[in-house]
């Protein structure tokens, strides 16, 4: 139990460079920037929340303006422009939240002050906190100074949102990226902080606030001082405790969810949800380690627990190995699958409980699966569209089952192919015409003639007009197309292939430029003929006696061979 006034981020927040943590790359850069009298006009400084940016702002002030020199910046007694620095109340380092102060009025004001010189310091410095919530007028206004400011003055801006910020405005600051801090160099950290402010607390809960905080020092600080502040007197700071203060529940329980996930025990694996989510933890959190956990079982084999990634303790990890041994790919990427759609729905229902526990039976019974053949998963040609053949033994519970699955749209394992196509062709096809019943349908010419026999003009239009053919065999056709092919072409043409060969087709859409389009071939031949009678002497002769005569157009009139 801690009794400081002081919340933890504000008394451990780092006084000099040497006390940052995880930043040293970018305070070694500044110092000897410094030292070297080679200072920009304006520091940017970008990350996540709590890794620094606004304390290495406050720093580079110090170190400017220290009475000592950058050689010797104060550390422990601190001269009167470091302290007041430090206080945040030095007239001549304006900090300034630009979250409150947006507007172009509040940019000219600060110009206007800047064109007085310093009063007690060598420079005169602006730090902008969350720079990005400056209006576009804004940024304009800051342009002009920014580039030329007078010598004595400088700029230091923090966000975290550096993509908001005009690229006019980035490059003419020195940009700094301060990365997250690495596991084990937190740990360190606030395993010091735990035992100089006489708390206790196991190395498993100091991993779960490492955890937590993502690497941002001031979550890991903020969490460890809530967690001291409600012990009792000499009490230590358990896992178990830990999770409970954090609504952080046991990967070990999510572990054995899986395990019977995997083994179908459906009452099992809701009575273990059941557990987790008495313990409050929200769906969306539970989903979210649900696909961590997921991520660990596709990737086991090319982990290992070597001390610096605290997400699994070894316990855990064997478990996961363990279990994961018996595992198909195939099943995992699915349930990857259905558990990013899930996040996506439980945004829109009422009742979120009851629509986890819908998804964890819908995995179970999608484990059951043994042909993934009617999907496609393909990296390289993500335009292709394929219907693939299904076994006739597929029992109806399975179809239902891949129906469902195929109403999702996949945004993490590639791409996935034919998901309305296959969808409605497990439904009887309908023929309009019965005596073309097992059309054969082996050219391209043979394509265009069943749908004059099926009068599917449009479709006729489309093959004719904006489809380039690049391959026609076994029951494949590739193709590629103009801007101007109708979005339903694939869908439609996939399904009249069906409905007059009952056969499946693949329909892919290539790269390559593919022969010109039945139109095109006609333009192409027009204009054979039209160079051709330009040639001819009967245009030469009209052309002597109608000099400013011009052929623009010409027929082609196909005559009949008389037998």
């Amino acid at each position: 139990m801690i009794t400081n006034k002081k919340v933890l981020a504000l008394k451990y927040r780092p006084q000099t460079f040497k006390d940052l943590i995880g930043q040293d790359v970018v305070a070694e850069t500044i110092t000897n920037s410094i030292k070297a009298k080679k200072v920009p006009n304006a520091y940017l400084f970008t990350g996540i929340r709590g890794v620094g940016k606004t304390t290495i702002a406050r720093l580079v002030a110090r170190a400017l303006n220290c009475l000592n020199g950058i050689e010797s910046v104060c550390k422990e007694s601190l001269c009167k422009n470091c302290e007041a620095i430090a206080n945040s109340n030095h007239i001549d380092v304006l900090e300034m939240d630009a979250a409150s102060k947006t507007g172009v009025d509040d940019v000219r004001d600060l110009i206007e002050f800047s064109r007085y010189g310093p009063t007690s310091a060598k420079y005169k410095i602006f730090i902008i906190d969350e720079v990005h919530m400056l209006s576009k007028q804004a940024f304009n206004a800051l342009l002009k100074t920014l580039e030329e400011p007078p010598e004595y003055l400088k700029f230091v801006f923090a966000t975290t949102e550096i993509k908001k910020i005009p690229i006019t405005v980035v490059s003419r600051c020195q940009r700094f990226d301060l990365p997250r801090v690495k596991s084990l160099e937190l740990f360190n950290f606030i395993k010091k902080i735990t035992e100089k402010e006489k708390g206790k607390a196991t190395d498993d809960a100091l991993k779960l606030i490492v955890k937590i905080s993502e690497g941002s020092v001031r979550d890991a600080l903020s969490l460890l001082d809530r967690a001291l502040i409600s012990l009792e007197k000499d009490a230590e700071l358990d896992l178990s405790t830990a999770q409970n203060f954090f609504g952080y529940f046991d990967k070990s329980s999510l572990i054995e969810l899986f395990r019977f996930l995997f083994e179908g025990e459906e009452k099992k694996v809701l009575q273990i949800y059941k557990s987790i989510y008495d313990q409050g933890i929200e769906p969306k959190i539970f989903l979210n380690d649900f696909l961590e956990i997921l991520y660990y079982f596709k990737n086991i084999s090319s982990l290992n627990i070597d001390g610096t990634n605290f997400t699994l303790n070894d316990e855990e990890f064997n478990k996961i190995k363990e279990i994961a041994n018996n595992i198909k790919n195939e099943t995992l990427l699915l349930f990857w699958q259905f558990t990013i759609k899930t996040l996506e729905e439980i945004e829109i229902v009422s009742n979120q409980h009851i629509a986890m526990e819908m998804f964890l039976i819908r995995l179970i019974h999608l484990k059951g699966i043994s042909n993934f053949s009617g999907i496609k998963l393909d990296n390289e040609n993500i335009n292709e569209t394929s219907i693939n053949h299904e076994s006739e033994n597929n029992n109806k519970s399975d179809k239902k089952i891949d129906e469902e699955l195929f109403d999702s749209k996949s945004k993490t394992i590639g791409q996935i192919k034919n998901i309305v196509q296959e969808k409605k062709l497990t439904e009887k096809p309908i023929l309009k015409n019965e005596q073309y019943t097992n059309l054969q349908i082996k050219t391209f010419d043979d394509l265009i003639n069943a749908c004059n026999i099926y009068k599917e003009i449009k479709l006729k239009y489309e093959l004719e007009t904006n489809v380039n053919l690049v391959s026609f065999e076994n029951q494949r056709i590739e193709i590629s197309f103009n801007e101007k092919l109708d979005k339903e072409f694939i869908k439609n043409l996939s399904l009249k292939l069906y409905e007059w060969t009952k056969n499946r087709w693949i329909i892919s859409l290539s790269k390559r430029a593919g022969k010109p389009s039945k139109k095109e071939k006609n333009i192409i031949l027009k204009k054979e003929f039209l160079d051709n009678a330009k040639k001819s002497e009967v245009y030469q002769k009209v052309l002597k006696i109608f000099p400013d005569a011009e052929l623009i157009d010409i027929d082609i009139i196909k005559e009949k061979n008389d037998d």
